[in-house]
């Protein structure tokens, strides 16, 4: 005697198998190449670490879209294509050292720990700082360290850096930062205000000084802290 298989049973298994493959990982280097992004090194980071184990639980779900999702406390987290562009334009070589200011979700903190030697992190809201550090401690990342502080004025402890990215919008180029990074040491950071800016890439000098030009218009939350408003203010 046949047995039909009824429509429920039916859209019980297409339901098992499309929570299957919404688990499974899927590749961002089709995307990233498509935006210019060359470095391998970035790439293949970028392919494992899962943005979905530093989102909230209700947008996990939503890791490969390309665009900033919200962690929280007013913040997002950047759209991967933004973060693999801004990290590919320091250049960063094995061994590095690299500061970021914007720890947020520890998304890109986490990238960061894939590429580089060692890691400094700093975030002005201390609920999230506390959060990253111990989501990435839960990862098992042992060169990563995060504190709850005003990015603006950098790590001078852990300083010189290779790199610096910056994830907020600042008014000008913070002298502090220039100061620790290393001759040749490169920063990406958004110069502007909240809903328009550009992504300025800093170069250090040997005396000191450094060039900058100017990359991509980019809409980023704006740097806070009190170095950061009177700046704003001049």
């Amino acid at each position: 005697m046949r047995r039909s298989v009824s429509t429920t049973s039916a859209l019980l298994v297409w339901a098992s198998l499309a929570c299957f493959a919404e688990a499974e990982p899927r590749s961002w280097e089709p995307l990233l190449r498509g935006y210019g992004v060359k470095d391998e090194r970035v790439i293949r980071a970028m392919e494992r670490v899962r943005r979905a184990d530093f989102l909230p639980k209700g947008i996990q779900s939503l890791e490969y879209e390309d665009r900033p999702l919200l962690i929280g406390y007013s913040q997002t987290t950047s759209q991967p294509s933004l973060i693999a562009m801004m990290i590919a334009a320091l250049e960063l070589k094995p061994g590095c050292s690299v500061l970021e200011v914007g720890t947020g979700s520890g998304y890109q903190t986490a990238l960061l720990g894939e590429l580089c030697q060692k890691v400094a992190s700093i975030e002005i809201i201390p609920p999230l700082a506390e959060r990253a550090a111990a989501r990435l401690r839960e990862l098992g990342y042992k060169n990563i360290n995060v504190k709850a502080g005003d990015g603006y004025l950098g790590w001078p402890e852990q300083a010189p850096f290779d790199g610096i990215v910056v994830s907020a919008s600042a008014p000008k180029v913070p002298a502090p930062l220039v100061a620790q990074l290393k001759p040749g040491g490169r920063m990406i950071i958004p110069i502007g205000e909240e809903h328009f800016g550009q992504l300025l890439l800093v170069i250090k000098q040997a005396d000191g000084g450094y060039t900058s030009e100017r990359t991509l218009p980019v809409s980023f939350v704006p740097m806070t802290g009190d170095q950061a408003e009177r700046d704003r203010r001049k």
